[in-house]
């Protein structure tokens, strides 16, 4: 369970981030309220995984979904650009993800 909260927590992350940028600043209503809503939760999952995670590879999971996520969806979305150099840096992180997810104990 404490890996699903842990997804959750990646996801969200993601979310507020993502609404961050719609909300221009935090002007518009609806992205600025989901932003707030999205930190709120994230940070409640993350806490509900590292019950039983250690805080080293979870912080690090928790941000690479963030990385991964944000670089994806800014992509998609508001049409950002990635180098090449960005895009094997990018892809070390999931590298990095797998290495602890595979290595952990729990």
């Amino acid at each position: 369970m404490h890996w699903i909260f842990l997804i959750l927590a990646g996801i969200l992350e993601v979310t507020w981030a993502v609404a961050m940028k719609y909300s221009n600043g935090f002007t518009v209503m609806l992205p600025s309220v989901i932003t707030a809503v999205g930190y709120i939760a994230s940070a409640v999952f993350l806490a509900l995984a590292l019950k039983h995670l250690p805080l080293g590879t979870a912080y690090a999971m928790w941000t690479g979904f963030g990385i991964i996520g944000t670089s994806v969806l800014g992509v998609i979305l508001f049409h950002d650009k990635l180098s090449v150099p960005q895009i094997i840096c990018i892809c070390l992180i999931i590298l990095g993800i797998a290495g602890l997810k595979l290595l952990s104990k729990e």
